[in-house]
C-alpha cells in the first residue's frame, strides 16, 4: 500500500495503448451522434439504458443476481445481491455511478459478476434514489441505510463480517460519504477497504473538470455541471463535506484503492483525493492508466483488464 507514484510519461500520448485509443474514439463517435444530450430528462435516459437503447451496451442479466428490499429513511430501498457458489469470503457494498441521476445495479451486472467470480465476495449493489426527483441527501441516506443493514445482517445472511465498499464516479463519492457518515453518526468503522474508481469528490468542480471542454468522452464539462445541478436541486451545497467528500475529515478511514484514466475529466478529483487520503493517515494505492476514459474499467481492452486485476488483488488482500 501507500503507492502513489506518478510519472510524467504516463500522461503523454505515447504511453496510450492502441486499443485504448480505439475505445476512446468509438465512445466519442457514439456520443457525438446524439444531438442535444443535455436536453433529455434523466428519467428518459434511465428507461432507454435499461431497455438496451443507450449509447453503451446493456450487459447480459446476471443469473446469480437476486433482488431484495430494505427499509430506508425515505421508504423501501432496493438491493441487488450477487452470491458466489461457495460461502462468501466477504461482502462488497457497491454504489453505482451515473452522476447521482442515472444508472442502476442492473447495468452493473457484468462488473459485479466479475467481482464475485474473481474474489469470492458476495456483492450487494444499492439502487439508491436518484436526482432530480430525489436530490441530496436522499441518495446518500439510502446508501447509509444499506451499509447499516449490512452491518446488522451480514453474519446471519452471508456468514461473514468482512466488508469492503466501493463505486464508480458518483458511486465513489457516495462510498466516501457513507464511510464518513458511519464513523461520525454511528461510531462505526466496519469496512476493511474501499475501491474508489474515477470518483467525483469535489462538486465545486476541480480544474480538470472546468478545463475539459466539450469532447464527449463519456463525460464532459457540461455533463458534470448539469449532474451537479440536479443533485443539489433540493438546496444542497457543494461546500458541504457530505456533498463534496474531498472537504471532509478523512481520518480513520480504511485502506483505499484509487484508479482513474488520464483522459478523464475527473482526473484531478482522484489525484487530489488519493493525496488527502494519505495525508489523513490512511493507506492508499493509486493507479493512473494512460489514456483511460471515464470509468474505463467497464470497457474492454488492456487498460480495463489491468485495473480490474489490481482491484481484484486489493479485495483479495483485505
Amino acid at each position: 500500500m501507500d503507492t502513489i507514484h506518478l510519472k510524467k510519461e504516463d500522461f503523454g500520448a505515447e504511453a496510450v495503448a492502441a486499443d485504448t485509443r480505439m475505445i476512446n474514439q468509438a465512445v466519442i463517435k457514439a456520443l457525438a451522434a446524439i444531438p442535444d444530450r443535455g436536453s433529455v430528462p434523466p428519467a428518459v435516459i434511465r428507461k432507454a439504458r435499461l431497455e438496451g437503447r443507450g449509447p453503451f451496451p446493456l450487459p447480459p442479466e446476471s443469473r446469480r443476481a437476486r433482488d431484495a428490499v430494505i427499509e430506508g429513511p425515505h421508504g423501501p430501498t432496493p438491493l441487488r445481491i450477487y452470491m458466489p457458489e461457495a460461502a462468501p469470503k466477504g461482502v462488497y457494498l457497491h454504489l453505482h455511478g451515473g452522476g447521482w441521476c442515472i444508472g442502476s445495479p442492473r447495468e452493473n451486472d457484468g462488473a459485479n459478476d466479475r467481482i464475485v467470480d474473481r474474489t469470492g465476495y458476495a456483492v450487494v449493489s444499492v439502487k439508491y434514489r436518484l436526482a432530480p426527483e430525489h436530490p441530496h441527501p436522499q441518495g446518500p441516506d439510502d446508501c447509509e441505510a444499506a451499509a447499516l443493514w449490512l452491518v446488522r445482517e451480514a453474519q446471519a445472511r452471508f456468514g461473514t463480517s468482512r466488508f469492503a465498499i466501493g463505486g464508480e464516479s458518483a458511486g465513489a463519492c457516495l462510498a466516501v460519504a457513507t464511510l464518513v457518515r458511519l464513523r461520525d453518526r454511528h461510531g462505526l468503522k466496519p469496512f476493511a477497504g474501499a475501491v474508489l474508481t474515477a470518483g467525483c469528490f469535489d462538486l465545486r468542480l476541480t480544474p480538470s473538470v472546468r478545463q475539459w471542454g466539450t469532447t464527449p468522452l463519456v463525460l464532459n464539462t457540461e455533463d458534470i455541471t448539469r449532474f451537479v445541478a440536479y443533485y443539489l436541486s433540493g438546496g444542497g451545497s457543494a461546500e458541504d463535506p457530505d456533498v463534496s467528500p474531498l472537504l471532509a475529515d478523512l481520518s480513520g478511514l480504511p485502506p483505499a484503492f484509487f484508479t482513474v484514466g488520464t483522459q478523464d475529466a475527473l482526473l484531478d478529483d482522484t489525484l487530489f483525493m488519493s493525496a488527502r487520503w494519505l495525508a489523513a493517515g490512511n493507506p492508499a494505492e493509486l493507479l493512473v492508466m494512460p489514456g483511460g476514459c471515464h470509468v474505463f474499467v467497464h470497457f474492454p481492452g488492456s487498460a480495463g483488464s489491468t485495473a480490474n486485476g489490481r482491484i481484484d488483488g486489493f479485495l483479495n488482500g483485505l
